[in-house]
């Protein structure tokens, strides 16, 4: 006689699938507080590459005015909602309104990210001309270029590389990466974040650059003040509540945000050969 009556057992707690849900670049940039309006608007100020000067023959000193640019970055808001009627929840296996809080808060941490890349792809200083795998050779051609338009790289908490997961199989390869630092970094807004610090720059891995997995990756380098976002007073709303009427549970995240370019030589992008790290079927 064969066995019967098999009982299936379904685990309580849920295991979440492959997300990327938090927001790494949100503490690299210069992040302003909104309080009221749509607009924020950076100040960015510089001599305009002024020369000392002598007193003149009159005997008076020349006179200038300061380089006094603004740029504005528009919020914009950005909602995700997530709606399960009592029955799914009770009838479906896991914490329903926990899951639905966990996975509204990753599509706006995503979509801070997501932003604040597509700002640093309306910059227009490239090194090299082919996509070429990372070497230390590409990271210390980005520090140069990046230091000879007068950024100040010797900032070493405000250097940034974000790089896809392809270069960091490469770097991996290279012994004076392995044995590199991590350091702490605190910003103005947000948690202490660890960053990992070599060649000039405080390294970060992301999934979501453009074109990442191909052959045609784009990787940046950056100084923190060349970019600003711009977000409403006390970042996200992250709610959850009940609907009696409808008998429907619901999440719902909300951000008010945008971002805007501040000094376009503060930022130099490569291109990147990342398609030797990709799955074959």
């Amino acid at each position: 006689m064969s066995d019967t009556a098999f009982q299936v057992q379904y685990r309580k707690e849920a295991i979440m699938g492959y997300e990327f849900g938090q927001s790494d670049l949100r503490t690299t940039v210069v992040t302003e507080a909104t309080f009221k309006g749509n607009q924020a608007v950076f100040l960015v100020a510089d001599s305009g590459g002024a020369s000392a000067s002598n007193r003149g023959i009159n005997g008076l000193i020349p006179a200038r005015t300061d380089n006094l640019n603004q740029n504005t970055a528009t919020l914009v808001e950005w909602h995700d909602l997530v709606r399960r009627t009592s029955f799914n929840i009770f009838a479906s296996q896991g914490d329903g309104r926990r899951i639905m809080q966990m996975t509204s808060r990753k599509v706006l941490n995503r979509k801070t990210d997501l932003d604040i890349i597509a700002t640093l792809q309306t910059a227009t200083n490239f090194i090299g001309t082919a996509a070429t795998p990372m070497t230390l050779a590409m990271a210390v051609r980005a520090l140069t270029v990046i230091g000879l338009d007068q950024v100040p790289v010797e900032e070493a908490d405000n250097m940034f590389a974000l790089a896809t997961p392809a270069a960091m199989g490469y770097l991996l390869q290279i012994k004076e990466f392995n044995q590199a630092d991590f350091v702490e970094i605190k910003p103005l807004m947000g948690p202490t974040r660890r960053f990992r610090r070599w060649a000039g720059f405080n390294w970060i891995f992301h999934p979501l650059l453009p074109g990442v997995g191909t052959s045609s990756e784009t990787l940046f380098f950056y100084h923190r003040d060349a970019l600003g976002h711009a977000v409403n007073t006390g970042e996200m709303q992250a709610l959850a509540g009940y609907h009696e009427e409808q008998d429907y549970s619901w999440a719902r995240t909300t951000a008010f945000m945008g971002s805007t370019l501040l000094q376009n030589r503060g930022i130099v992008a490569a291109r990147h050969d990342g398609s030797a790290y990709v799955a074959t079927a």
